[in-house]
């Protein structure tokens, strides 16, 4: 096995320590959940606080990563399967009885947890984590990675270099897109929130909706280059408008999703 001189191998193992911070299972996942709740209403605002009261922070942006954290849990493998979904078809038309087989699907699961965390009549536990699971699956969903009509593990067997590193088409998309404006996260969350109060958008739509605005986004966005191998920088500033344009749909598509569970009126 060959040796890495010891300032490559430093280099590599801090990348590796840091890249999560910027992940869209995190960096975006806490955009999403920080952008929304600045759409809620204060009764919705106080519901969520007082759901996840037990929590170091009761706010959307503090528990938006909790479902990547306890996924390789023995007690939460079983979720594993619900951060996607394979929609099995050129035109990326979903079916559910093809594509989420037994409801083992990210589609399937936005509206299990929607409907738990509906249900007033539940134990707060499972309401609140309920709430964590439809922060986090709504930000999937809109990852075009996570809902792509391609045998690859929605890109995680494309292999790119960039920056001469190797990585993988998924991890660009998770990551690296974002990580490349060098925002922290209340600046990146002031520029989109400044851009939706501009042009908002329509929260229309459901879970099978979004997946399949994901899916065709493969093609439309032309996400996939060429050919793996040597993927130029200028891919990264290419397609941020439009995972910034994903993030703040799917802000906006949380933020009415929660309102209708816990706004003011919502009931059971």
């Amino acid at each position: 096995m060959q040796r890495r001189h010891p300032i490559a191998l430093l280099a590599t193992l801090m990348f590796v320590v840091s890249a999560p911070a910027f992940a869209w299972s995190g960096f975006g996942h806490q955009l999403v959940g920080e952008l929304a709740e600045r759409q809620l209403s204060e009764s919705a605002r106080a519901q969520i606080a007082d759901l996840l009261r037990d929590e170091p922070e009761q706010t959307l942006a503090s528990v938006a990563t909790w479902p990547d954290t306890v996924r390789k849990q023995a007690a939460w493998k079983f979720t594993a399967p619900f951060h996607y979904v394979y929609i099995q078809d050129d035109a990326c038309r979903y079916d559910a009885a093809r594509d989420c087989p037994d409801g083992s699907c990210i589609v399937a699961a936005i509206d299990r947890y929607g409907a738990e965390l509906r249900d007033a009549t539940l134990p707060r536990e499972q309401r609140a984590q309920a709430l964590k699971f439809v922060v986090h699956f709504v930000g999937d969903v809109h990852q075009p990675l996570h809902a792509g009509n391609r045998t690859d593990e929605g890109g995680n067997e494309f292999q790119v270099n960039l920056d001469g590193e190797g990585t993988n088409l998924h991890s660009v998309w998770d990551y690296r897109i974002l990580h490349s404006a060098q925002l922290d996260l209340q600046t990146y969350a002031d520029r989109l929130d400044a851009q939706r109060r501009r042009a908002p958008g329509l929260a229309n739509g459901d879970s099978a909706a979004w997946a399949m605005e994901s899916c065709s986004a493969l093609a439309a966005q032309a996400a996939y280059p060429a050919k793996p191998g040597k993927l130029d920088p200028s891919y990264l500033v290419d397609k941020r408008g439009y995972v910034e344009q994903r993030v703040v749909q799917a802000s906006e598509r949380l933020a009415a999703m929660l309102e209708r569970a816990l706004g003011v009126g919502a009931g059971p």
